[in-house]
């Protein structure tokens, strides 16, 4: 009953519905996700905690973030979208509200680098993939794009916010805001989110065609690893799983984590270089939604040579942009904004054509741990760079020249326009 009222009285299709819950979630996740670089000096000034130190408690939650991506496609297809965001929000807020009570490092890397990395996990790319592919025949280029934008629109709303709050009050009433949000959130996931269109007698958008989803079948731990087993004989996997490792060095494992403390190096204070990183997720914003668009209708091999080249230019060019000032910092920001993590809907693409709709989400999350084993290498190695050699200038430059090396690994990737029928079979 439930079902059809909410299908009656909608005008809209109510997959755009499923979307812009989806989009919500995945941007509190990533405004959480980006609070440890706006903690990071406060921690390091209260209780006297290393940069490295810090710096491994995010590497973990980035790992770990990264790693249940394969599991949490495979929990998704079986228990359903809606139960699950509902279980890593509560999980998520009830680590959030201990946080401010934690006074010794190894409670903050069981906080954030174990209970939060696992469940920031479950709302991360991977929920992204499965609702394109559960909703949308068509647009879900576009459907994939603006949900991987929504990482950098949380940057966007809550980086300016909570490092004003954490200025003015103090780290731990930032984790306050961030914990009632997670409590609204949980009431709009549990009352209005739906797990297929199916459950409101709808099509997929694009079709014409009402039909239940696939059953998942087989063991959700060994499922995963047998997908891998048979992405990992495809060359195309490991080129992909390769350019995303390189593809997390670059961004959220080193920009994200560490550039509010480089800024803070040279007298920037930290509402202003949150400030820069919102300023990137608006950018980000436009530039990933854009990509979506462009992953519709062009090459995506070549769309992903381009995004890793161009993201190479700009960090070989931070180093100077942090010692000329502002203007030079704002160049910097917008360029690197639009190429933030608009890399995604071409790997989403070329994945989905190479593996098949059926199994795409879990190989994603697959080619996503790569990415965040990269993350997790920048975020612990910038930091103790830091400490050994006194500035960021070596983790920046280097991470724009393994974007390089990216960019020429993205055009050896096989072209592909049609998913092979074999790869297909139910799981």
């Amino acid at each position: 009953m439930e079902n059809e009222r909410l299908k009656k009285s909608s005008k809209t299709y109510y997959g755009w519905i499923v979307l812009a819950i989806t989009f919500v979630t995945l941007l509190v996740s990533a405004g959480i996700r980006s609070m440890p670089s706006i903690l990071m000096l406060p921690l390091e000034k209260e209780f006297g905690w290393s940069r490295g130190g810090i710096s491994g408690v995010v590497s973990v939650g980035i790992f770990l973030y990264g790693l249940v991506g394969p599991f949490s496609a495979a929990l998704l297809l079986r228990y359903g979208i809606r139960r699950m965001m509902t279980v890593a929000l509560v999980v998520l807020g009830a680590s959030l509200a201990i946080t401010p009570s934690m006074t010794a490092l190894w409670q903050f890397q069981l906080l954030w680098g174990l209970v939060a990395g696992l469940g920031t996990g479950m709302m991360a790319n991977v929920l992204g993939v499965t609702v394109a592919n559960q909703w949308f025949e068509k647009r879900r280029g576009l459907v994939v794009g603006i949900l991987t934008a929504s990482a950098a629109t949380g940057q966007l709303l809550f980086m300016p916010l909570l490092a004003k709050i954490t200025a003015d009050a103090g780290w731990r009433y930032s984790i306050y805001t961030a914990v009632a949000v997670i409590a609204v959130l949980i009431v709009v996931v549990s009352l209005w989110m739906r797990n297929h269109p199916h459950d409101l007698g709808l099509a997929p958008y694009g079709s014409d065609q009402v039909v239940p989803p696939s059953p998942f079948r087989g063991n959700l731990f060994l499922t995963p690893l047998r997908v891998l087993g048979e992405a990992a004989k495809e060359k195309t996997f490991w080129l992909l799983a390769g350019t995303f490792f390189f593809c997390g060095f670059s961004t959220n494992g080193l920009i994200g984590t560490h550039l509010i403390p480089a800024c803070g190096d040279i007298g920037i204070t930290t509402v202003v270089a949150a400030g820069f990183l919102a300023l990137m997720g608006l950018f980000d914003l436009v530039g990933t939604t854009l990509s979506g668009w462009l992953t519709d209708r062009f090459d995506s091999r070549w769309l992903l040579f381009w995004y890793y080249g161009l993201r190479g230019l700009s960090l070989v060019f931070l180093p100077q942009a942090l010692h000329m000032g502002y203007t030079e910092m704002m160049i910097f920001t917008v360029f690197y904004g639009l190429d933030w993590i608009a890399t995604v809907p071409p790997t989403v693409k070329i994945s989905s054509n190479v593996f098949g709709k059926t199994k795409s989400g879990m190989v994603f999350g697959w080619i996503v741990v790569a990415h965040q084993i990269g993350a997790s290498v920048a975020a612990y190695g910038a930091g103790a760079m830091r400490d050994w050699l006194g500035s960021y200038t070596v983790p920046f430059m280097s991470a724009g020249f393994v974007c390089f090396f990216a960019a020429l690994m993205a055009v050896r990737i096989a072209r592909t326009t049609s998913a092979n029928p074999t790869t297909t079979a139910s799981v």
